[in-house]
């Protein structure tokens, strides 16, 4: 009984770790892709006539 409960414990582990693997690298992307948009708009900002 007791092994069943650690390989359980053990696969919500191993899916909790890929998860937040996953989730801190799109946030990285996101984040970069983030600032590179708003300095191209800093960039053209001179540009625009209203």
């Amino acid at each position: 009984m007791e092994e069943k409960v650690y390989k359980v414990m053990k696969g919500a582990g191993a899916m909790n770790i890929a998860l937040g693997t996953i989730s801190l690298v799109v946030g990285l992307v996101t984040g970069v892709l983030l600032i590179v948009a708003g300095a191209k708009l800093l960039a053209g900002k001179a540009k625009l006539l209203f």
